[in-house]
């Protein structure tokens, strides 16, 4: 007697049995996170969350003028089988210019990255100066123009709004969500 059922772990199975294969849309961090840390670790991050998060940590006056470089982690004396952690020293590359700025705020930076990880992980900053990779930022790919029956339909769903500025900004959504959906 043979059995007519596929096997248990195939597509067919699951929707033989009436369930339904779900795939979720998954963030590309996640997807290339652990290749990202194992590179990250040679450079003396445990994970890629600082070198990430770092425009957050520093604020909008060092967040493109300086970049982390690595942690230099200092090594545990001998004999010394499970020793106290010890703070690291970040090493960051910036121009002279900022260089100085950083010199002078350095307190405040290092408390920002200390704040971050939740602990005394940085006890001071070393600052090479050289210049900086620039970042490649490209423009999104500019919109398509709606249809009559688009902006229509747009209009009405705006149309009960009363703050003009909310309106704005929701016919501004509605035009870029549209415009890439269809």
């Amino acid at each position: 007697m043979s059995d007519s059922r596929p096997p248990s772990g195939s597509r067919a199975a699951s929707a033989a049995a009436g369930g339904r294969r779900v795939t979720r849309a998954r963030p590309i961090g996640d997807l290339i996170g652990r290749t990202l840390d194992k590179a990250c670790r040679r450079r003396g991050f445990a994970t890629s969350d600082l070198l990430a998060d770092w425009p957050d940590i520093v604020g909008a006056r060092y967040a493109g003028r300086v970049q982390p470089v690595r942690l230099d982690w200092p090594r545990p004396p001998r004999g010394v089988e499970e020793p106290e952690p010890q703070p690291a020293t970040l090493v960051v590359q910036c121009d002279g210019a900022t260089a100085l700025l950083l010199t002078h705020d350095m307190p405040q930076v290092v408390e920002r990255i200390n704040g971050f990880f939740g602990w005394a992980a940085v006890a001071r900053l070393r600052i090479l100066q050289r210049p900086l990779t620039p970042r490649r930022v490209t423009a999104p790919p500019p919109l398509r123009a709606l249809t009559e029956s688009e902006e229509a339909e747009l209009a009405a769903r705006i149309s009960g709004v009363s703050d003009t500025r909310l309106a704005a900004a929701l016919d501004k959504l509605g035009r870029a969500v549209v415009a890439r959906r269809r």
